[in-house]
């Protein structure tokens, strides 16, 4: 019995491990769809078109504006996600007591090691009879409300939503904005491409003769085909962030409070947006924060949340 758990154990590790080297891959398989897509847009049809004068000009010059504004965005954002930690617990993090109840902020003690685990701390644990402080064993200390252990990282992450493969990263705290703004501009962007590639795509179908060599029809072909497809895929993730930001949970949380008929930390679409977001109406579509938010909200950094006094709900 013991054996076969250390086997289910090292199997497990090895799939973390191959997420780890695939996520690298599809960095490279999403700029390899950019590229097919420009090539496509830009230099296949609506490039050229610029110099046919009258109204097919002007389209074109429009198609391109938009296409290289929303690309930029998307980049930048997606890059934004892959580039910043998600956030970790702060080396000796305690929970914030309450000066008043003396008590700590409420957390779930479904992980929670006590003190006979033999780690040697600078400060003394919480007291072990407290059953809402978290703690996890494969770290060797105390979470912080809302954080979770990623078996992909190795670590835990603050407000976990998830691990992606697509930006080889954790979607937390610190990068969950940028990851919605990508989803966003991706899904304005291949809605481009898609209707402005429709036209050349019932092209192929049609008994006239079209013009190009038969590798850039396979090109306008393959880019429609992808841009399509993600964008009916991307409009289904971003309707259901959507509905996470607005409940002010993540995809972990949603999952795990099916039995909690109240949720804590909702306090209003519109405090739940600025938990994301930020209060800035100017750094909404950005992938970036003003200072005055980083410093007078601390949701952004991922450590605190306000929630409602009167539910005592469980943190997951």
């Amino acid at each position: 019995m013991h054996r076969s758990g250390a086997i289910m154990a090292w199997n497990v590790f090895k799939f973390c491990t191959a997420l780890r080297g695939l996520g690298s891959i599809m960095i490279l398989l999403v700029l390899g769809v950019v590229g097919v897509t420009y090539y496509a847009v830009v230099i296949t049809n609506y490039g050229p078109a610029l110099y046919d004068g009258g109204f097919n000009s002007l389209t074109a010059f429009f198609v391109l504006l938009i296409f290289h504004c929303l690309l930029v965005m998307l980049l930048w954002s997606y890059f934004s996600v892959v580039l910043t930690d998600p956030g970790g617990v702060p080396t000796n993090w305690r929970p914030v007591v309450d000066e008043e109840s003396g008590d700590t902020v409420p957390l779930t003690s479904s992980e929670f090691g006590g003190t006979g685990l033999g780690l040697q701390l600078s400060t003394p644990l919480p007291d072990p009879s407290n059953a809402r402080v978290r703690y996890c064993r494969k770290c060797n200390q105390l979470k912080p409300p809302r954080c979770h252990h990623c078996s992909v990282c190795g670590r835990c992450v603050l407000k976990m939503d998830h691990h992606c493969v697509w930006v080889v990263n954790c979607v937390g705290a610190l990068n969950y904005k940028f990851f919605l703004l990508f989803l966003f501009y991706t899904f304005l962007e291949t809605t481009l491409v898609t209707f402005s590639l429709l036209p050349h795509f019932i092209a192929f179908f049609s008994d006239g003769e079209i013009p190009g060599t038969p590798g850039t029809l396979a090109t306008t072909f393959l880019a429609f085909v992808l841009n399509l497809a993600f964008a009916l895929s991307v409009l289904g993730f971003l309707i259901m962030h959507i509905s996470l930001v607005a409940g002010n949970t993540t995809t972990i949380e949603a999952y795990e409070k099916k039995t909690t008929p109240k949720w804590r930390y909702d306090l209003g679409r519109r405090k739940n947006f600025e938990q994301v977001f930020g209060a800035d109406k100017k750094h909404w579509f950005i992938p970036t924060y003003s200072e005055e938010d980083l410093r007078r909200m601390p949701a952004l950094q991922g450590l605190e949340y306000p929630s409602k006094p009167d539910l005592d709900s469980q943190e997951f």
